[in-house]
């Protein structure tokens, strides 16, 4: 078949293919012209299901009649095999075998438990192999045939030993069915959260790309719904990404961060394993389900090697409250807070001097453990690499937060003691960080301290995120932002990870000179935090102008940290995420930088404080802001000397509040 065009619908949930045929000769005379045929092949994931759908119109004015193979097969690959990890054992293909309406292929892993990839045919193909598929199909003119066919893929449970029963047959779901039902509940869940419009359409569809992303990422659990990592390597529950995600969209839709707080409570380290990198009240690093996980020749079944990841979740535990007043939900994450308190006062501080850091256990584990997990992302200004362990500039931020944000907790259920003792203790570190971090000639702060206590004196973007949490002095917050926005650190396009003057600066390396999404909305953020919202614009229209160059306007993971150059793209990171979770909702914390918006639920207020817009920017309409039972709509508009608020609709009991 010959392509004609292929896309993928604006919510992402539909792949649709127009195709048609070349020229099809039989018994060496031609049969069918090339374009006789038009084939429509549109394909959806529903459920754990691949469900597709072809139709075959025939747009020539004579009868054809032709055959149609459809082959398939499956090598049951982990997700690290299909990353380039060798494995000196797999386990068994099963013979496949046919089933009613369909045929059944099979594996059973090392680790005893069956999974299966079930194909079902509707119509039932003329013949029915355990490789391919043959339909006998006849046209009159301009008829037309409609083929679908639904994989399904299992896992049963292990089995010890052998395989002691296949993973079942399920019913399958059919192509149109699953787009109903798709669609019913995308529909329901677009309705529950704020509609965002502004006066520029590219911005519009820049921000539906980023929601429609966040959709697709974001899956149901037990405990609430939880933003995947990114496709196609980290389809699965990252602690530091999907806190991350939902800071970002905590004032859009905070039910994430309820989802993501309870999963990671319920997945709480409570034991010391090495092996795992885990210690009592360690949050999680990264979950997997496959085959190699389960067998420990990759330690990220369960693994808690991120150092960052702790403070965070009480982070956004605080924030979480602060945004939706919801008591009760603090209450029943209260035990968790303490047990990730108790982590970072016992276990975070190695070495008992104030600040936490890091250095793995598991010898298969990441040796860098913030959230640049590169090996040779922590360095020295001659380029040496950094000993651990290591203690981050910006970790210390997450603690002075976290401690800040568990006061905040405290004292809303009673406890007034602890509440002034962790204030006091974030008070300390402030000034420890100051009198310790702070590099006068640089203008900011170190990158990270080593095992010696020595200074990692390198510019680096980690000092925005400093400002993201407040760690940072009103008196250094200029300079920290003079040195962010200035050349060596900003491309044009976001802040570098590590500014172009130091040793180890790479713009296509991951970590060490490229640009993040991620990283940049939080130092929007940080900007915002200290009043300066045109350093927070300028880094929003610098990620606004790389999305109009990727495809679908879609902000992926990375992408290279190249001086921008007039009338040119930015250079693609080629092994990058795309959608990645924290890269889609970048652009909701980069608009919020801007406009100094906070939704304090206990409060009952919206408050927006000095709200500044870019000039491509008229006016941002954001209606069904939700604070608790009650909602309301405003617009934010740019005039010729001043930014204006305007409140369009106000539904129950809420106080929009603006500061200039």
């Amino acid at each position: 078949l010959l392509l004609l065009s292929s896309g993928v619908k604006e919510d992402n949930a539909v792949l649709t293919v127009d195709l048609t045929n070349p020229d099809i000769q039989r018994d060496g005379q031609p049969d069918i012209p090339q374009g006789t045929l038009h084939v429509l092949r549109t394909q959806l994931l529903w459920r754990g299901s691949l469900c597709d759908r072809l139709r075959i119109h025939n747009y020539g004015e004579g009868t054809v009649s032709f055959s149609l193979q459809v082959a398939f097969d499956a090598d049951f690959a982990d997700i690290f095999e299909a990353r380039g990890m060798n494995r000196e054992q797999r386990g068994r293909l099963l013979p496949p075998r046919l089933v009613a309406g369909g045929v059944m292929l099979e594996y059973e892993g090392l680790d005893g438990r069956p999974r299966a990839m079930q194909i079902a045919f509707d119509p039932p193909p003329a013949s029915l192999g355990t490789a391919d598929a043959v339909y006998d199909i006849e046209l009159q003119p301009h008829g037309a045939a409609t083929l679908r066919w639904t994989v399904s893929c299992d896992a049963g449970e292990p089995s010890q030993p052998g395989l002691q029963s296949p993973a079942g047959e399920r019913e399958p779901h059919w192509y149109e069915e699953a787009a109903e039902r798709m669609s019913a509940e995308f529909k329901a869940r677009r309705a529950a959260e704020p509609l965002l419009r502004t006066s520029n359409a590219q911005f519009n569809h820049w921000l539906q790309r980023s929601l429609s992303d966040l959709h697709m990422l974001t899956t149901d659990t037990p405990y609430g719904r939880y933003p995947y990592a990114g496709v196609p390597w980290f389809s699965t529950p990252f602690g530091r990404d999907g806190i991350v995600t939902a800071l970002q969209c905590l004032w859009f839709a905070p039910e994430i961060a309820q989802g993501v707080l309870a999963f990671l409570a319920a997945t709480q380290a409570t034991e010391l394993r090495p092996e795992q990198d885990a210690q009592p009240g360690k949050i999680l690093h990264e979950m997997r389900g496959g085959e190699m996980a389960a067998l420990g020749e990759v330690p990220f079944g369960r693994y808690y090697g991120s150092v960052d990841a702790t403070p965070l979740f009480v982070m956004l535990a605080g924030a979480c409250f602060d945004r939706t007043g919801d008591l009760d939900f603090a209450q029943r994450l209260w035990p968790n807070v303490l047990q990730a308190l108790h982590w970072i006062d016992e276990y975070g501080d190695v070495d008992g001097d104030g600040f936490v850091e890091y250095a793995r256990s598991s010898p298969k584990g990441l040796v860098q453990q913030g959230w640049k997990d590169s090996h040779d992302s922590v360095f020295h200004a001659d380029g040496s690499l950094a000993e651990g362990p290591i203690a981050l500039s910006e970790v210390q931020g997450y603690v002075y937060a976290a401690r800040l944000a568990a006061a905040r907790l405290a004292r809303a259920l009673g406890d007034d003691a602890l509440a002034n003792r962790l204030e006091q203790q974030a008070l300390a570190l402030r000034e420890q960080f100051e009198a310790v971090y702070w590099c006068d000639d640089l203008q900011t702060y170190a990158l990270a301290l080593d095992k010696r206590k020595r200074a990692c004196r390198v510019r680096a973007s980690n000092a925005g995120q400093c400002l993201f949490t407040g760690i940072v002095g009103d008196e250094r917050a200029q300079r920290v932002a003079d040195t962010l926005m200035d050349e060596p650190s900003f491309s044009g396009w976001g802040i570098r990870t590590v500014a172009s003057i130091e040793r180890r600066y790479n713009p296509m390396s991951y970590h060490n000179g490229s640009v993040w999404p991620h990283d940049n909305s939080l130092i929007a953020a940080g900007l915002g935090r200290y009043g300066l919202r045109e350093h927070a614009g300028r880094i929003m229209s610098g990620l606004f102008d790389a999305s109009l160059y990727f495809d679908l306007h879609r902000l992926p993971e990375l992408f290279c940290g190249f001086t921008r150059r007039s009338g040119e793209n930015p250079t693609l990171y080629p092994q990058a995420c795309s959608p990645q979770a924290w890269a889609a909702a970048a652009p909701l914390m980069c608009l919020q930088s801007c406009l100094g918006m906070d939704v304090l639920g206990g409060a009952r207020q919206v408050c927006l404080r000095n709200p500044w817009l870019p000039r491509y920017l008229q006016h941002v309409e954001i209606r069904g802001i939700r604070v608790g039972d009650a909602s309301i709509d405003i617009v934010v508009a740019n005039h010729d000397q001043e930014v204006g608020v305007r409140l369009m609709r106000r539904e129950g009991d809420v106080e929009l509040r603006v500061l200039l």
